[in-house]
């Protein structure tokens, strides 16, 4: 019986180490993004209204999370795992994850998205 429960114990602990505790931002690429332009495509949707944004010009919000370190996190917007693909949906359809939210649907586009996650994620 004790061996019963010790067992999914050390399952949780081996997936809680191996799913990205202390893994840090570095690891985690988006492919065929190109980071590099995500600072002025993030100026152009206004992202740094609502959002302190590190390396983004006038990215000094504070209505929505501070975004720099996102690549740490356990979540995105409490809703959704910490993935690339993920944070690419959250950017382009944050209403269709969690409706109601604040963050409104602005119609980044796809490579956009791409763009800002990479982006995020060095940052």
């Amino acid at each position: 019986m004790r061996r019963a429960v010790l067992a999914p114990l050390a399952a949780l602990g081996l997936a809680l180490v191996l799913g990205g505790c202390g893994s840090g931002s570095e690891a985690v690429s988006v492919p065929g993004a190109h980071p590099d332009a995500a600072p002025k495509v993030m100026e152009a949707f206004g992202c740094g209204s609502c959002h302190m944004i590190p390396g983004v010009d006038g990215a000094d919000g504070r209505v929505g999370p501070n975004l720099a370190g996102i690549g740490d996190r356990w979540s995105i917007a409490g809703r959704l795992p910490n993935t690339p693909a993920n944070l690419v949906r959250w950017i382009m359809h944050p209403q269709e994850v969690d409706p109601g939210t604040l963050m409104p649907d602005l119609g980044v586009p796809t490579q956009q998205a791409r763009d800002i996650a990479a982006y995020l994620y060095r940052h």
